[in-house]
């Protein structure tokens, strides 16, 4: 599996360690940046993700800010992004077995990197349920 990742300032020191996680368990990486942690405008690492994953560059998108919430605001406003802000196991689980989330949010600011580890792992391991579900992600398609 592909997966584009990029965080801003924030969220820079973990992707790094992130990207190590990914690529030791066999993962592809697509590093959009930011490279440093000199401030950078959330919404261009944003875009850079969701057009990869939208363009099937990349399989999956994992996304890291302050919060999580301005990058999985940006992120869904590309056609075919359903980037979900996920701050436990529980609701990665359920963003890709009802919604197909193909673009993770994470919080830096509120999570170790622990955490976001066990996050990311769960979320990349669980399945679309289809079945009613993609009725639902059909209607959603339709609004972009």
């Amino acid at each position: 599996m592909k997966i584009a990742i990029g965080a801003d300032h924030a969220g820079y020191s973990a992707k790094k360690e992130v990207i190590c996680f990914l690529e030791g368990n066999g993962y592809s990486v697509t590093d959009v940046g930011a490279f440093s942690e000199e401030s950078v405008d959330y919404p261009d690492i944003a875009l850079k993700v969701a057009d990869m994953v939208a363009s099937h560059k990349d399989d999956r998108g994992i996304l890291f800010c302050g919060t999580g919430i301005g990058v999985s605001i940006t992120a869904n406003k590309t056609p075919g992004i359903r980037a979900a802000l996920c701050s436990s196991i529980v609701l990665a689980k359920l963003s890709r077995r009802h919604n197909d989330a193909n673009i993770l949010a994470i919080g830096a600011r509120f999570h170790t990197v622990k955490e976001m580890i066990s996050i990311i792992k769960v979320w990349l391991e669980t399945p679309f349920d289809g079945g009613r579900h993609t009725n639902r992600i059909n209607k959603i398609e339709k609004l972009t």
